[in-house]
C-alpha cells in the first residue's frame, strides 16, 4: 500500500515582495522624519541663533535695575528739607536662595549673626515672596560699619544674599516740619499692590507721608538697568574665560526736585514757640495759599523710618502720650472757641440782626426765654457795640447774637467760608472737620430723641463750642479769607514750585483759586475789620498786651476752646490745675491789616486762654516773616543752606 504525503512549497517571491513594499515604507517614514528633524534644526540653529544665543547669555548676564535719585524737597529759600545720601543695604535674589525652605534657612541665619531682628522675618518674608525671584529685594536698610564687617565674615554661608549700594532719604534737618515735609520707609506689601513693581525694582524706599506721599510719582523718577556677567553663584564679574561680553547700559532718569513755600527759618521760630508744648501753627499766604509755616508740636525724627524702626522703637512712638505721629496741623480736630466770633457778626450785618452801633448789655451771664440756665461770660462787660463785642470776646453779645439768628442760618452762613469742609491742601491726611445743624443731627442719630435740636445748642454754638470742631489749618485759612474779605480764596498748597531733573530752570505752579465770597458790603467789612484789630491795639482787646509795640498793623481773634464742662456754680476756668483738664488756647491773626502777606492760626492743647498762651506765639512767627527777626539761634539745631543746594528763588514774603 503507497502511503500520499501532502507537501507545501515556500513562495520566494510573494515574500520578497511583501519585504520591499515594507522596506520602502520605512525608508518613506525614516526620510520624513529626517525631514522635519533636519528643518527643526535648520530653524533653531540657522533662522533662531540670535535668539537662542541672547537666551543662552543670559544664563550669565543678568539684568539689573538701576534705581533713579529721588528729587530733593527745598524751601523757599533753597534750603535743603530732603536729601540723598549713599548707603549699604542687604538685598536677597529669591531664584539664586533657593525653594521656600532655603529662603527660611537664609533669613533665620542672618537672625542668627544679628543681622535681622526676629520679629521682622515674617514682614521681610512675605515681601520677598511678593517679588519676581529674579528680582533685589533689600532685606536690611542702612547697614552700620559694624554689620557691614559683620556680613563680609559670614559672606561666604549665604548665596543669592550680597550687599548693594544706593542712595537713601535724608532729612538733614531732622524732626523741622516733618509733618509738613513726610518721610519715605522700607516698600511693604500694601504698597506693592498698588504700584508698578518694575518701575519701582531696585528701590526699597516710597513715600509715606506728607509731600513724599503726595508727590511720590515726580520724586520718583524712572528706573534704569543695566546688563552685569555673573558666576554661577550669581555674583557678579568681569568676564568668564574668554567671554567679554557688550553690556547694556539705560541710564535712570532723577526724580524732580520740588520747591515748597515753607520758609523753613519761619517754621524753626514757630517749632521753637511751641517746644514743650502740645500744639500747632499754621501760617499761608492769603493769596496764594503757600503753607509758609506748618508746625505741629511734638513731632518725631524722620530718618528713624528710613533706616527702619524696630518693633519696640515704633510702640514708644505709637503709645505717647502726646501722640507725636499725630499732625495736629491737619487732623487736630478742636471747637474753634471765640476765633469764630468775627464772622458770626458779618452774619449779624448781613441778616440785619444786629446794627454795628447798637449796644447790647452784658451783666455776665444770658438765658433763653423760659429757661433759668445761665450760659455764662467770664466777666462783665457792660454795654458794648459790636466793633467792642468782637475786641473783647463778650460772650453774652454773640449769645444774643446766635439766639436771634438761629441755626440754620448760622450753618448757611458759616458753611459759605468752608466750615465742615476740607481745604483741600495738596498733601493727604486732612480732616474736614464739623459744624452741627439739625439737619446733620437727624442723620448722625438713630434715634428719634437724639435728633431734637435744643435752643441751648444754637446758644453753644454762638460762641464756637458745642457740636463744631476746626483744625489749625482750617483756621488759617478762614482768617486768611476774612483778611481777604472773600474777595481772594485761595486753596492751601505745600509745593509752589518744581525742577525737572538736570535742569536750572524753577516752573511756578499757579495757585489755585476758589469763587469769590461776595456775601458782605464793604461797610461790613470794616465792622469785623476794626474789631479785630481792636483785639490787638485796643487798650480792651483780649490780645492787646502781643499788639504792643507792633511795627506793622495787625488784626486778630483769641479763642478759648472747652475740654470739659464746668457746673454752674464755679465761675471761673483759671483755678483749674490739671493740665489735661485745661481749656485749649486759640489765636488766628492776619498782617498787614490792609493788605495781608501772612495769615496765621496757633493752637495751644491745654493753654488755657488764647491771649496769654497762644497770640505771643503767633507775634513772634508774624515778626520772624514781616521783618526778618528771629530768636538766638540754637548751636544744636543749626539752620544752614548747603552751598551744592542753593537755588534761585524769590525773597522772603514773595510767592514763586
Amino acid at each position: 500500500m503507497v502511503r500520499s504525503r501532502q507537501s507545501r512549497i515556500k513562495n520566494y517571491f510573494a515574500e520578497n515582495r511583501l519585504f520591499a513594499v515594507r522596506s520602502v515604507i520605512a525608508g518613506l517614514i525614516a526620510g520624513i522624519l529626517l525631514i522635519v528633524v533636519g528643518t527643526r534644526l535648520f530653524y533653531l540653529q540657522v533662522l533662531k541663533h540670535d535668539y537662542y544665543s541672547n537666551l543662552s547669555q543670559g544664563n550669565r548676564i543678568r539684568t539689573e535695575p538701576i534705581p533713579p535719585s529721588r528729587g530733593l524737597i527745598l524751601d523757599r529759600h533753597g534750603v535743603v528739607l530732603a536729601d540723598n545720601l549713599p548707603a549699604f543695604q542687604i538685598e536677597l535674589v529669591r531664584e539664586q536662595v533657593g525653594d521656600n525652605k532655603s529662603l527660611d534657612a537664609t533669613l533665620a541665619s542672618l537672625v542668627g549673626i544679628g543681622l535681622l531682628r526676629p520679629e521682622e522675618v515674617s514682614n521681610i518674608r512675605r515681601t520677598v515672596l511678593l517679588h519676581k525671584v529674579y528680582e533685589s529685594v533689600p532685606i536690611k536698610l542702612q547697614l552700620t560699619e559694624e554689620e557691614m564687617a559683620l556680613f563680609a565674615v559670614h559672606r561666604y554661608q549665604f548665596s543669592g544674599v550680597d550687599i548693594r549700594t544706593r542712595l537713601a532719604r535724608h532729612y538733614p534737618l531732622g524732626t523741622m516740619a516733618v509733618h509738613a515735609i513726610g518721610y519715605v520707609s522700607a516698600i511693604n506689601e500694601q504698597d506693592l499692590k498698588q504700584i508698578d513693581s518694575d518701575e519701582y525694582a531696585g528701590t526699597s524706599l516710597i513715600g509715606k507721608l506728607g509731600v513724599e506721599a503726595a508727590y511720590e510719582q515726580q520724586l520718583h523718577g524712572k528706573r534704569g538697568s543695566r546688563e552685569i556677567l555673573v558666576n554661577a553663584a550669581g555674583r557678579p564679574v568681569d568676564k568668564q574665560g574668554d567671554f567679554t561680553p557688550h553690556l547694556d547700559v539705560r541710564p535712570p532718569v532723577a526724580g524732580d526736585d520740588l520747591i515748597l513755600g515753607l520758609d523753613i527759618r519761619v517754621q524753626k521760630v514757630a517749632e521753637e514757640a511751641l517746644a514743650g508744648k502740645r500744639g500747632s501753627v499754621v501760617a499761608l499766604d492769603p493769596k496764594t495759599g503757600d503753607v509758609i509755616a506748618m508746625a505741629s508740636m511734638p513731632g518725631f525724627d524722620p530718618n528713624g523710618f528710613v533706616r527702619g524702626l524696630s518693633v519696640a522703637e515704633y510702640n514708644v512712638l505709637q503709645n505717647d502720650i502726646d501722640i507725636p505721629l499725630l499732625n495736629r496741623a491737619l487732623r487736630g480736630a478742636y471747637p474753634p472757641g471765640s476765633t469764630v466770633k468775627p464772622l458770626y457778626a458779618l452774619a449779624a450785618l448781613k441778616y440785619n440782626i444786629l446794627s454795628p452801633l447798637q449796644p447790647q448789655f452784658c451783666g455776665g451771664f444770658f438765658t433763653l426765654p423760659g429757661s433759668s440756665h445761665q450760659y455764662r461770660d467770664d466777666k462783665k462787660h457792660g454795654f458794648l457795640t459790636m466793633r467792642q463785642a468782637i475786641a473783647q470776646s463778650c460772650d453774652v453779645y454773640f449769645y444774643r447774637v446766635a439766639e436771634r439768628m438761629g441755626i440754620d442760618r448760622m450753618a448757611e452762613f458759616m458753611k459759605t467760608f468752608g466750615y465742615g469742609a476740607l481745604t483741600g491742601i495738596d498733601i493727604p491726611g486732612e480732616k474736614a472737620g464739623l459744624y452741627a445743624s439739625p439737619e446733620w443731627k437727624r442723620h448722625a442719630f438713630k434715634r428719634a430723641a437724639d435728633q431734637v435740636w435744643f435752643g441751648g445748642e444754637t446758644i453753644s454754638m454762638g460762641i464756637g463750642q458745642g457740636a463744631i470742631t476746626v483744625t489749625p489749618l482750617q483756621q488759617a485759612h478762614f482768617v486768611a479769607e476774612i483778611g481777604e474779605r472773600g474777595r481772594v480764596i485761595a486753596t492751601p498748597r505745600l509745593v509752589s514750585a518744581i525742577r525737572a531733573a538736570g535742569s536750572s530752570t524753577i516752573v511756578p505752579r499757579n495757585p489755585r483759586l476758589m469763587k469769590p465770597i461776595d456775601i458782605a458790603t464793604t461797610e461790613q467789612w470794616d465792622v469785623v475789620y476794626d474789631g479785630m484789630v481792636g483785639v490787638v491795639s485796643g487798650p480792651g482787646g483780649t490780645a492787646y498786651a502781643s499788639g504792643v509795640n507792633a511795627k506793622y498793623k495787625f488784626a486778630g481773634k483769641t479763642g478759648t476752646a472747652q475740654v470739659f464742662t464746668i457746673k454752674q456754680n464755679e465761675n471761673t476756668r483759671a483755678k483749674i490745675l490739671e493740665e489735661r483738664r485745661r481749656d485749649h488756647a486759640w489765636f488766628i491773626a492776619y498782617a498787614p491789616a490792609d493788605d495781608p502777606k501772612i495769615a496765621i492760626s496757633v493752637l495751644v492743647e491745654n493753654g488755657g486762654f488764647g491771649a496769654s498762651a497762644a497770640a505771643p506765639i503767633a507775634r513772634k512767627v508774624l515778626d520772624a516773616y514781616l521783618l526778618g527777626i528771629e530768636p538766638p539761634a540754637d548751636p544744636k539745631k543749626p539752620v544752614v543752606i548747603p552751598a551744592h543746594a542753593a537755588v534761585e528763588v524769590p525773597a522772603a514774603g514773595a510767592p514763586l
